[in-house]
């Protein structure tokens, strides 16, 4: 399999349902234009399109009967307020999100913090529309969904990070904590949301969730690394601010020849979930491999 034009036509069909789905200005009705133009101009700045792509991937092993494109861009949505919400100046305060300005800088701040709600807002909408006619999977989808945003998770993983700015002897148990929901909870949603759409057992669900943990894992790992070692016209955002910020980061608990090595472990315990799962799962482990890899 070549994984670079299976990966291609996956991104496309998002891209496709991202303008499909996610509305445009149509009158004084739908609200001012300025909120549709950040949302918009935040959610089709591109970039890896990994959990979208997760989600039909792992729909895929299934034969789903019902399409998991809705599922997919609504896990892009909240993606995408997440990162904008990053961006603010009272939380990274960054310049550059996906080879481009942040949303508050093409914008205002207040446009930005609006934009990030109405993307939130947006995949719920989503998936009570698409999978009304499915009440069980739509109250499955948001359940998932919903967790994996929640306090608990996605939004208390990033507090957590913002409280560890404050201190310089943050645990190895610390920060695993932080990506194990800022970054691996997005992750486990995607993996299993395209499992629910599929109708997957229990078995293969737990298989899923565990796989999604350990690719975060890995995933932020990377991230870290990257962010010491590539520069900014590589990632497209900034490099090395996590340094001078002084986070607690992988790289900078273990160093760079020993986060390479977690994020092998992490990914071979993927990969172990991964392929016990039924159906064509070779994508799935080639893009996972890939991961661990690459160089944005």
């Amino acid at each position: 399999m070549d994984i670079s034009i299976k990966l291609n036509q996956l991104i496309a069909q998002v891209e496709t349902a991202i303008d499909q789905l996610v509305p445009r200005y149509a009158g004084e009705d739908a609200g001012p234009a300025r909120i549709h133009d950040a949302m918009r101009y935040s959610l089709q700045a591109g970039g890896k399109r990994l959990r979208p792509v997760f989600v039909l991937s792992s729909a895929a092993l299934f034969r789903p009967i019902v399409s998991a494109i809705p599922a997919a861009i609504a896990l892009e949505c909240i993606h995408t307020y997440s990162l904008v919400h990053d961006d603010l100046p009272c939380m990274d305060n960054d310049d550059l999100r996906r080879g481009r300005p942040t949303a508050h800088r093409q914008f205002d701040e207040a446009t930005a913090l609006l934009a990030g709600d109405a993307l939130l807002t947006q995949a719920f909408v989503l998936l009570a529309t698409h999978y009304s006619a499915t009440p069980r999977l739509a109250t499955a989808l948001v359940a998932e969904l919903a967790d994996a945003a929640s306090g608990s998770r996605l939004v208390g993983g990033q507090m957590q990070d913002l409280l560890a700015e404050k201190k310089n002897n943050a645990s190895a148990a610390e920060l695993d904590y932080i990506h194990l929901n800022k970054t691996a909870a997005m992750l486990e949603a995607s993996l299993v949301m395209g499992g629910l759409v599929g109708e997957a057992d229990s078995t293969s669900l737990a298989n899923l969730r565990s796989a999604g943990r350990h690719l975060g894992l890995a995933f932020q790992i990377i991230d870290d690394v990257l962010d010491a070692t590539a520069d900014s016209a590589t990632l497209g955002k900034t490099a090395g601010k996590d340094a001078k910020a002084g986070k607690t980061t992988y790289v900078s608990l273990h160093g760079i020849a020993t986060a390479r090595q977690l994020a092998q472990e992490q990914t071979d315990a993927a990969l172990s979930c991964l392929r016990s799962l039924p159906g064509e799962t070779e994508f799935l482990i080639q893009l996972a491999q890939a991961l661990l890899t690459r160089v944005k």
